[in-house]
Order: structure tokens, then sequence, then C-alpha cells
């Protein structure tokens, strides 16, 4: 049984080991494509383009660098956004008589990259620039030429690109159109457009002491269906910190709020930019230079601090979560140290709970020394795991994407690879096969785990963290959403998710210091072979668990992950029975093994899940309620909110994910339940789902906005505009229909 039970924690040790190198390849990967500068441009084909072929003297052109990028790869606009370089042409090489004006920009797309916006294009482009012919220029042919520059990036990496590129153009009494004259004038289309009845306006929508503060766009349109916004043309000295957010249409205009942050000097006192309307395939704008004026009516007041709603049960909890941003650091600390110790009883976590239980069991009548030395290393093994986590959040923040906790579990790829990981490990437990070590590095740390124990202590808290990072215990995410501001130090980063690991680790400790507490544990026998086979089903619910994540990736194409894990488990018993405890033909068994595992990787995981591919949110907005007597739920937008709250209507959001077992434990107990559907249906009262499944940027802006990092969050909103929204207890003791009910209900008091 002792050689079992150390194949088994060796084979966790082998499983995590290849998962934290993993994790910090992908801290190098990111770092690299975040800073590399001399990779060559190979994604971007640039080259001059002429209206014309042949010109008359006097006359005047447009010349044109028309850009084409590789699918998933984009460029640059005049105002880059939060990250990227523009285009730039750095020098011209024109014959005399022959000038060049201002690079005239097209209408650009907004792209979010992680938590940054960027205007960029897709696809091709052609900036023009207008060519004047002087009158007294000899006819013949000319060479034109440009020295350009641009960054070409994807959603992994970015490229600096340089290119001379020519074009040759004929002089003559006769003009005649080029070849590209008609790609230009498809772009000369997607210029700004002039307006003269635009009637813009900017304004201030409060005067405030901070560096942000919110303004108001508004100018006249005739598509009340637009989805308006506005662009800069600079950004040293300012930033837009969020999505535009639509107000109500009034007297015809279109009108929309955004958070503009200083980062030098005074308040802007005009803004140049884009009036942008999205209203198909290619957005329509306008060019506007705005004098700011201050807004004598705002229609929307600034959002005051949100409030949190208290059950009977816990209002202190609650009270101190209201304002967690006045709190002090050491109470913030508190707070990270309290919500580690409570993730120990998070569903997440149970599963290693139990084998770490049995680890005790096997150690409880040793020397108080060893069972003392064990309890570090496992605490060791939980801080080294957290200090790989805080290396990652890092490297992502670096490379100028938004960092959360749980952040993996948005990765298909990620989610696949655990399934499959601890299906073995679950089979493992039932005795289905054993892993031995193979060489000698191996086969050296087989023996260290064989006489001391500690490799297995030591990658069980490595287990545990993987483990726990979904889960959100109470407390948690107030310590969380302060240490993942973007703003925070790298060093606070640390320090928070070291002592969430020192929560976590702390029972485990303080039970290794004091083993008389384990006195009432059996001494080993014969049983604990029955309970490792028992602690099989909790990691097999795991392992369910992590298998119905990953139906929001694949869709129906998910069955073929299921045919996957039965070949794997066909492969692991013939390798157990067949290999480690047959005796004959061996080697016909480990080549069936072998050719299960081929046959299911290349025809099943690549040819038929597919799962280098998951599928691309549509951006449906239809309901998305779970049941036939559920609560309607809809998809969450700040628009739909707003145009909610306008009409009068009190609002429930609930931020959520998947993978969130406090999310969905929440919901089924406290929120989609008869009391609360009825309720919303007395109060015309609408329900929101943000799904954070996929972290998707704007989701991941907004619980920033309240101190957040990490589902789950739920908000009732008021129909009055002027009021915050009530942020409910996370916790499901505290949080109750009866909590939710008096929300609902203050929600529309006036």
């Amino acid at each position: 049984m002792q050689k079992k039970r150390n194949s088994f924690k060796f084979f966790i040790g082998s499983c995590i080991y290849t998962y934290v190198r993993t994790l910090l390849a992908l801290i190098g990967v990111v770092l690299l494509g975040a800073f590399a500068t001399k990779a060559q441009a190979a994604h971007t084909q640039a080259s001059l383009i002429l209206s014309e072929s042949t010109a008359r003297p006097g006359s005047s052109i447009m010349a044109g660098i028309h850009l084409h990028m590789d699918q998933g790869w984009h460029t640059y606009w005049r105002n880059p956004g939060d990250s990227g370089i523009p285009t730039k042409i750095k020098k011209w090489e024109l014959p005399a008589g022959v000038t060049v004006g201002e690079i005239q920009w097209p209408v650009p797309e907004k792209m979010f990259i992680g938590a940054l916006t960027a205007h960029v294009y897709n696809d091709d482009v052609v900036l023009l620039v207008p060519l004047t012919i002087s009158s007294d220029v000899k006819p013949g042919p000319l060479k034109l030429a440009a020295d350009l520059s641009w960054l070409e990036c994807s959603e992994t990496s970015c490229v600096p690109g340089r290119k001379t590129v020519e074009a040759s153009l004929n002089i003559s009494g006769e003009s005649a159109p080029s070849p590209e004259a008609t790609l230009i004038e498809t772009f000369k289309k997607r210029l700004p457009q002039s307006k003269p009845d635009l009637a813009a306006s900017a304004s201030w929508e409060a005067n405030v002491t901070t560096n942000t503060r919110p303004i108001v766009f508004e100018w006249a349109s005739n598509n009340g269906f637009a989805n308006p916004d506005f662009f800069p043309f600079d950004n040293t000295k300012y930033e837009f910190l969020t999505n535009a957010h639509i107000l109500p249409l009034a007297a015809g205009k279109l009108r929309v709020q955004k958070i503009l942050k200083k980062t030098a000097g005074d308040w802007p006192a005009k803004l140049s930019g884009l009036l942008v309307e999205q209203t198909g395939e290619a957005p329509i704008a306008y060019e506007a230079d705005l004098a700011i004026t201050s807004s004598s009516n705002p229609q929307i007041a600034p959002t005051p601090p949100p409030t949190t709603t208290s059950g009977t049960r816990n209002s202190d909890n609650a009270d101190a979560l209201a304002a967690p941003g006045t709190q002090s650091m050491p109470m913030k600390l508190f707070y990270a140290f309290l919500g580690g110790m409570i993730l120990n009883i998070m569903p997440c976590v149970l599963p290693v709970i139990a084998l770490k239980i049995l680890g005790f069991v096997s150690q409880a009548h040793d020397h108080p020394r060893e069972v003392r030395k064990l309890g570090l290393v496992y605490a060791a093994g939980v801080l080294t795991s957290f200090l790989v986590l805080a290396g990652l959040i890092i490297g992502v923040k670096l490379a100028g994407h938004r960092a959360g906790w749980g952040m993996q579990f948005s990765n298909p790829q990620f989610i696949v690879i655990m399934t499959i990981l601890v299906t073995l490990v679950a089979l493992n437990l039932f005795g289905l096969f054993e892993i031995t070590p193979g060489s000698k590095v191996m086969s050296a740390a087989g023996t260290l785990a064989a006489r001391e124990g500690t490799s297995g202590a030591f990658f069980n808290g490595i287990l545990a963290t993987v483990l726990a990072t979904p889960c959100t215990a109470p407390f948690l995410s107030v310590a969380l959403g302060f240490a993942l501001a973007p703003q925070q130090s790298n060093l606070i980063v640390v320090l928070f998710f070291l002592t969430i690991g020192v929560g976590l680790a702390f029972p485990y400790v303080l039970l290794s210091f004091f083993p008389q507490w384990l006195k009432f544990l059996p001494k080993p026998g014969i049983w604990m072979e029955k309970f490792k086979i028992a602690m099989g089903f909790p990691m097999l619910a795991t392992a369910f668990w992590l298998f119905s994540l990953t139906f929001t990736h694949y869709g129906k194409r998910v069955w073929w992950l299921g045919i996957f894990l039965v070949l794997v488990g066909m492969a692991a018993w013939i390798y157990g029975d067949f290999i480690q405890r047959g005796r004959k033909r061996k080697g016909i068994a480990a080549a069936l093994a072998l050719a299960l595992l081929i046959f299911g990787y290349t025809f099943v995981v690549e040819g038929k899940l597919q799962w280098r591919s998951p599928i691309v949110e549509t951006g449906n907005t239809a309901s998305l309620k779970e049941s036939p007597d559920g609560i309607d739920w809809q998809r969450w937008s700040s628009q739909a909110v707003t145009q909610a709250r306008a009409a009068g209507r009190p609002v429930i959001v609930d931020f959520t994910a998947d993978w969130c077992a406090t999310c969905q434990a929440n919901k089924s107990a406290s929120i989609d339940v008869p009391s609360v559907r009825e309720k919303l249906r007395q109060l015309n009262g609408l329900a929101f789902v943000a799904d954070y499944t996929k972290t998707p940027p704007e989701i991941t802006e907004e619980l920033n906005r309240y101190e957040r990092s990490a589902v789950p969050l739920v908000l009732v909103f008021s129909a009055n505009t002027n009021r915050p929204p009530e942020i409910l207890p996370e916790n499901l003791w505290a949080l109750g229909p009866g909590v939710v009910l008096k929300a609902l209900d203050k929600a529309v008091q006036k």
C-alpha cells in the first residue's frame, strides 16, 4: 500500500510539475510577445498606389498607402488608443514639382485587447495622401517613393514593420485612371464625412476633484439606432477609461457619455476627434473640434459609491464590504488571509482536502518532527504556486492586459487539459493504473518521495492551489479587487497572493504543529486503501464539473471530449492491468494503449472536437432563461441597464461564470427562485446576466468599477438613476432570497 500511495503522490507531482512549467512558459511567451522588437514583419503587405496612372501638369491626384493584413492581424489609426503605434510615412522621395499633403485616415474600428481599447484597421486599409503636380512639370515618367513604418499585431504578439514603397506616374497632356483607382475611391468613401447641421457639442457632466471626469458628447442624427462613440485624435494628456455609455435620445440628438482621465496638466478646454455612428459594417464618422462646456442640466448624475445590502445573518461582514476602498492595508491583508482559509471548504478544493486528510492519517503516529516538516513542505507547495500565479498576473499586466482571479479558466485548452488530468487522478485513485518512475531523474524523485514523503506533500499543495483558483471565497474578492487593480505595484500583487496562500495552508500547518489534535484519527490500516478509492469519486465529480465548463467553448462538439476520456480510461486500464500487473504480451498491450491515445488525439480531439478552434461568441441578445419557469435573463451590457433604468424599471445584474461554483450556488438558492421571480414580475423588473466565463474585457472593466477582480458579484439597480446600485452579499449563507427581495423592494422606493 505504501508503494501505491507514493506512486500516486508522484503521479500528482509529475502532472502538476508539468502544469507549473506550462504557466512559467506562458509568462515568458506573453512577455516576449509584448516586448519583441527585432522580428521581421511578415503579416502586412505594403504598397504605394495612385488614383491615376497618367496625370496632367497642374492637376492633383490621390496617392494611397495600401496595407493588406493577414487574417487575425491589424494595424493602427492615427490615435492607436491604449496600445499600439500609428502607421507613419517617415520620408517621401519625390521629383521636383510634386508636393504632398497630410494623411487622410479612413474611420477605424474599435477593438478590445484585454481591458485596453485600440483603434485599428483589419484586412485592408488605404491611407490617402493628396499629391499636387506643378504646372511646369515636364512630360515623362516620374518615380515616387515613401519610407513607411507600422506596427502589426495579432491577439498574442506585435511586430514592427518598415518598407520603402514605390510607384510610377506618367505626366502627359491627358489623364488616365490607374487600375487601383476603384480601391482608392472605396476608401475615400470611408473618410470622415461633412455634415453642416451636425450641431455637435461636448459638456462636462459634473465637477469633480479627482483626475477622472464624465463628459457627454451629442450631435444631430437621423439614425436613432446608431451606436454612438467618440474617437479622439490625441491622447497625450488624457485618456478615456470606459466604453461609450449610450444615453437616451434628446431632441433628435445622439448622446454618449465617456469617462475622461487626465494624465498631465489641466482639464482640456476642447477635444478634437471623430463622432462615430456604428450603423453597419462600415462606421460613419464626422470630424469635430469641440469646445467643452459645463452642463447646466446634467441628465445623468455621476455614479455615487456603491452600497451593500446586508442580511441579518452577517451584517458586520456586509458593512465591511460596503466600502472596500476605505479599509486600511492591514485590513485588506486580513481579508486576503481569511479568504485563503475559507477556500479550504469551497467545493473546488474539497477533493484535495480529502487527500490531505489521508496523508495526515498516514503520518499521525509518526515522529512529531516529521509531521511538522511535512506540514511546512505542504505550505511551501501552496506558496510556490501562488508565487507562480502572481508572476503570471504581473506578466499579463506588463503585456498591457487586465488580469483577474481564475482567468486561466477562461482558456478552453486549459480546461480540456485539466479535465483530462483530473480524470487520470481519479482513475489512479480507483487503482486502475499506477505511475512508476521511468528515468533516472524521475526515479530519484520517486525515491525521495518514498523515503521522505516531502514531494507528495509539496505537490499536494500545488494541486490545492490549482483547484482553488476558480473559487472566490467571502472576503477574498475584496482583497483581490484591491491587489489586481491596474494601478497597483507588482510588490502589492506578490504580497497579497502570498497572504492568500498563507491562509490556504494555515490549517494544515497548525495541525502539523499540534499533532495531539490528530489522536482522534484511527491508525493506518487496510481501510486507508478503501478510503483512497472512495476519494476517487469526489475527484471524478471535479472532472465532471470541469467537463461541463467546456460546453461554453465547444457547444455540441463537447461530447467528443467525453469520447476521448473514455479512450483515455481504456488506455489507462490496459496500461495498469496488462503492462504493470501483467506478465505476457506487454508489447502488444503497450502498442494498443498507445494506438488508442494517438487515435483519440488525432481523430477525436483534433479532428472532431477541434479543441484549437473554440466557438466564437455571436453576441446574441436572446433570452438566457435556464428553465421554463425560470427568470427571463437577458445578456448584460451597460447600455441595456441604462435603457432599463431610463424606462423606470429596477434591474438585477448577476456577474457569474460557469467555472464559479459559488456563483451557481447563489443563483440556484437565492436568486433564480420562485419568490424572486414573482417579485421581478410584480415590479416589472429586468434581470441581466454578465457571463464572465470567457473573461470578456467589458465585464472585467465593470468588475473593477466595484473594486472586484472576480465573480460572484450581484448588483441591484434602482430605477432612480441618481441612486447607486446595491451590492448583495457574495457568500451563500449571507445572501438568501430575503436579502434579494429586500433590495428589489428598496429599488422602487422614491
